[in-house]
């Protein structure tokens, strides 16, 4: 068994690390100069640390056991305390979203009938499973509209940077096995999460970055700078590379492992599975630019004692929304300065996704200085865009999940975000799976 891994992300290193321990043999191959992917982590001048792919992790079991295995757990970084506390956009101003179901009903964010029909929520009766149920269709039936509108929507543009309207909820959340189970999603939450403690938000000191930085440099076989231009299939079922850094085919493989986005799998499966390869090509991608912002601490009249902002599509807002980086992780700014990261573009605001930067720029602190109560300009700004940023898990996506499916009597696995989950946990969750089973295989 010899695996070959295409791509160089934090799912396809992962992979390739517990191969590695398993005694698997493997060949990754990146085509960029640097791994990491998704995670890109920039240091600045005067002490300042950007995040231009995600900001903070979920400290899941599988993610704190890795970064053990790599000697990074002194590398671990809280958020601040205050962290815990979200805003959301209603009205032209920032309010603080309950955080808890118990103070949904006490908290002044909802209105008296957004709060009866949670309450009302306990006694609907369950509906028939729907495959095709978006997340927004759902709540709506379940808690009405209000609370997609402050709550659903804001929080779908955050994490996936979605469209809730189009979002699957079957393949976002498992919310719909609670309401079949207990009859309603509240009551099946009470009794399932009972207890269960909440996740720590982390970051790693240096930059997310350095978790794939160490993956790549602990690995035996990671080849960078090496773009996989075509894939043959043989006689017996193997495969066979052709690479750019070389006229001769790499070596043979019995598996090919694709830790690549949707697109790219499909540009390399064209010639073998174009059916395949079609339902790959048609997941979507939508653009997003992450513009930081920095001001002196005493031009920003907000107190700044959260994660950050959301921004309902219902504001009719330029931005999804900003994280408060020197709020919470007060380390990466230097003392009397903060700085926002600021999210233009995803499912719902592709168009401002793909204005000019300074165009980006001007329009982002015009609503910074807006909702923030700042005086004068900041004192640097800086854009850095994803054409194609998170895959949605909308309808093409399952014809997508289904294809991978097929792939795997091929012996093609797929190990990336719009197979997995698009969190980095979602991620190192699966390609470790997908790597004990082929350790197990051998």
């Amino acid at each position: 068994m010899r695996i070959a891994i295409i791509g160089g992300g934090i799912s396809g290193l992962t992979l390739a690390w517990y191969l590695q321990k398993g005694g698997v043999a493997y060949d990754l191959y990146e085509a960029d100069n640097r791994p990491g992917g998704n995670l890109r982590s920039l240091s600045r001048p005067e002490g300042y640390l950007l995040e231009a792919g995600p900001n903070s992790l979920q400290l899941s079991q599988e993610l704190e056991e890795l970064l053990a295995d790599l000697g990074l757990t002194d590398q671990i970084q809280d958020s601040a305390a205050v962290s815990k506390h979200r805003y959301v956009l209603r009205g032209g101003r920032y309010r603080q979203l309950p955080g808890s179901p118990p103070s949904l009903l006490t908290n002044g964010f909802f209105s008296l009938k957004a709060k009866w029909n949670l309450l009302q929520e306990l006694r609907q009766p369950a509906a028939p499973t729907d495959a095709t149920e978006t997340v927004a269709q759902f709540f709506r039936r379940r808690f009405g509209p209000e609370i997609v509108d402050y709550a659903v929507n804001p929080f779908m543009a955050g994490i996936y940077a979605g469209d809730p309207e189009k979002l699957l909820l079957h393949k976002t959340f498992p919310l719909a096995a609670l309401e079949q189970q207990y009859g309603s999603v509240l009551r099946g939450l009470a009794k399932t999460g009972k207890g269960a403690p909440r996740r720590r938000i982390v970051t790693l000191k240096s930059g997310v970055q350095t978790l794939t930085d160490t993956l790549a440099a602990r690995l035996t076989n990671y080849h960078s700078n090496t773009p996989v231009e075509n894939v043959t299939r043989l006689a017996d079922g193997s495969y066979q590379l052709q690479l750019n850094s070389s006229a001769q085919p790499a070596a043979h493989y019995t598996h090919l492992a694709l830790a690549l986005p949707a697109f790219a799998a499909a540009n390399l499966l064209q010639g073998l599975f174009p059916q395949a390869a079609a339902a790959l090509a048609a997941v979507h991608y939508p653009p997003m630019s992450v513009v930081f912002s920095a001001y002196d601490r005493a031009a920003v009249t907000h107190s700044l004692n959260g994660f950050g902002a959301l921004h309902p599509k219902v504001e009719g807002t330029y931005a999804a929304g900003s994280i408060w980086t020197s709020a919470i992780y007060p380390q990466r700014v230097p003392a009397g300065q903060v700085l926002f990261t600021t999210f233009v573009g995803g499912a719902q605001y592709e168009a401002a996704a793909t204005q000019p930067e300074d165009v980006q720029k001007a329009a982002v602190h015009a609503e910074l200085s807006r909702f923030y109560g700042i005086a004068g300009g900041p004192r640097w700004q800086e854009r850095y865009l994803w054409p194609r940023s998170i895959p949605q898990y909308d309808e093409r996506i399952v014809a997508a999940h289904a294809a991978a499916d097929s792939l795997e009597s091929a012996n093609i696995l797929a190990v990336a975000n719009w197979r997995a989950g698009v969190s980095v946990p979602d991620c190192i969750r699966h390609a470790r799976k997908v790597a004990e089973g082929l350790a197990a295989g051998q």
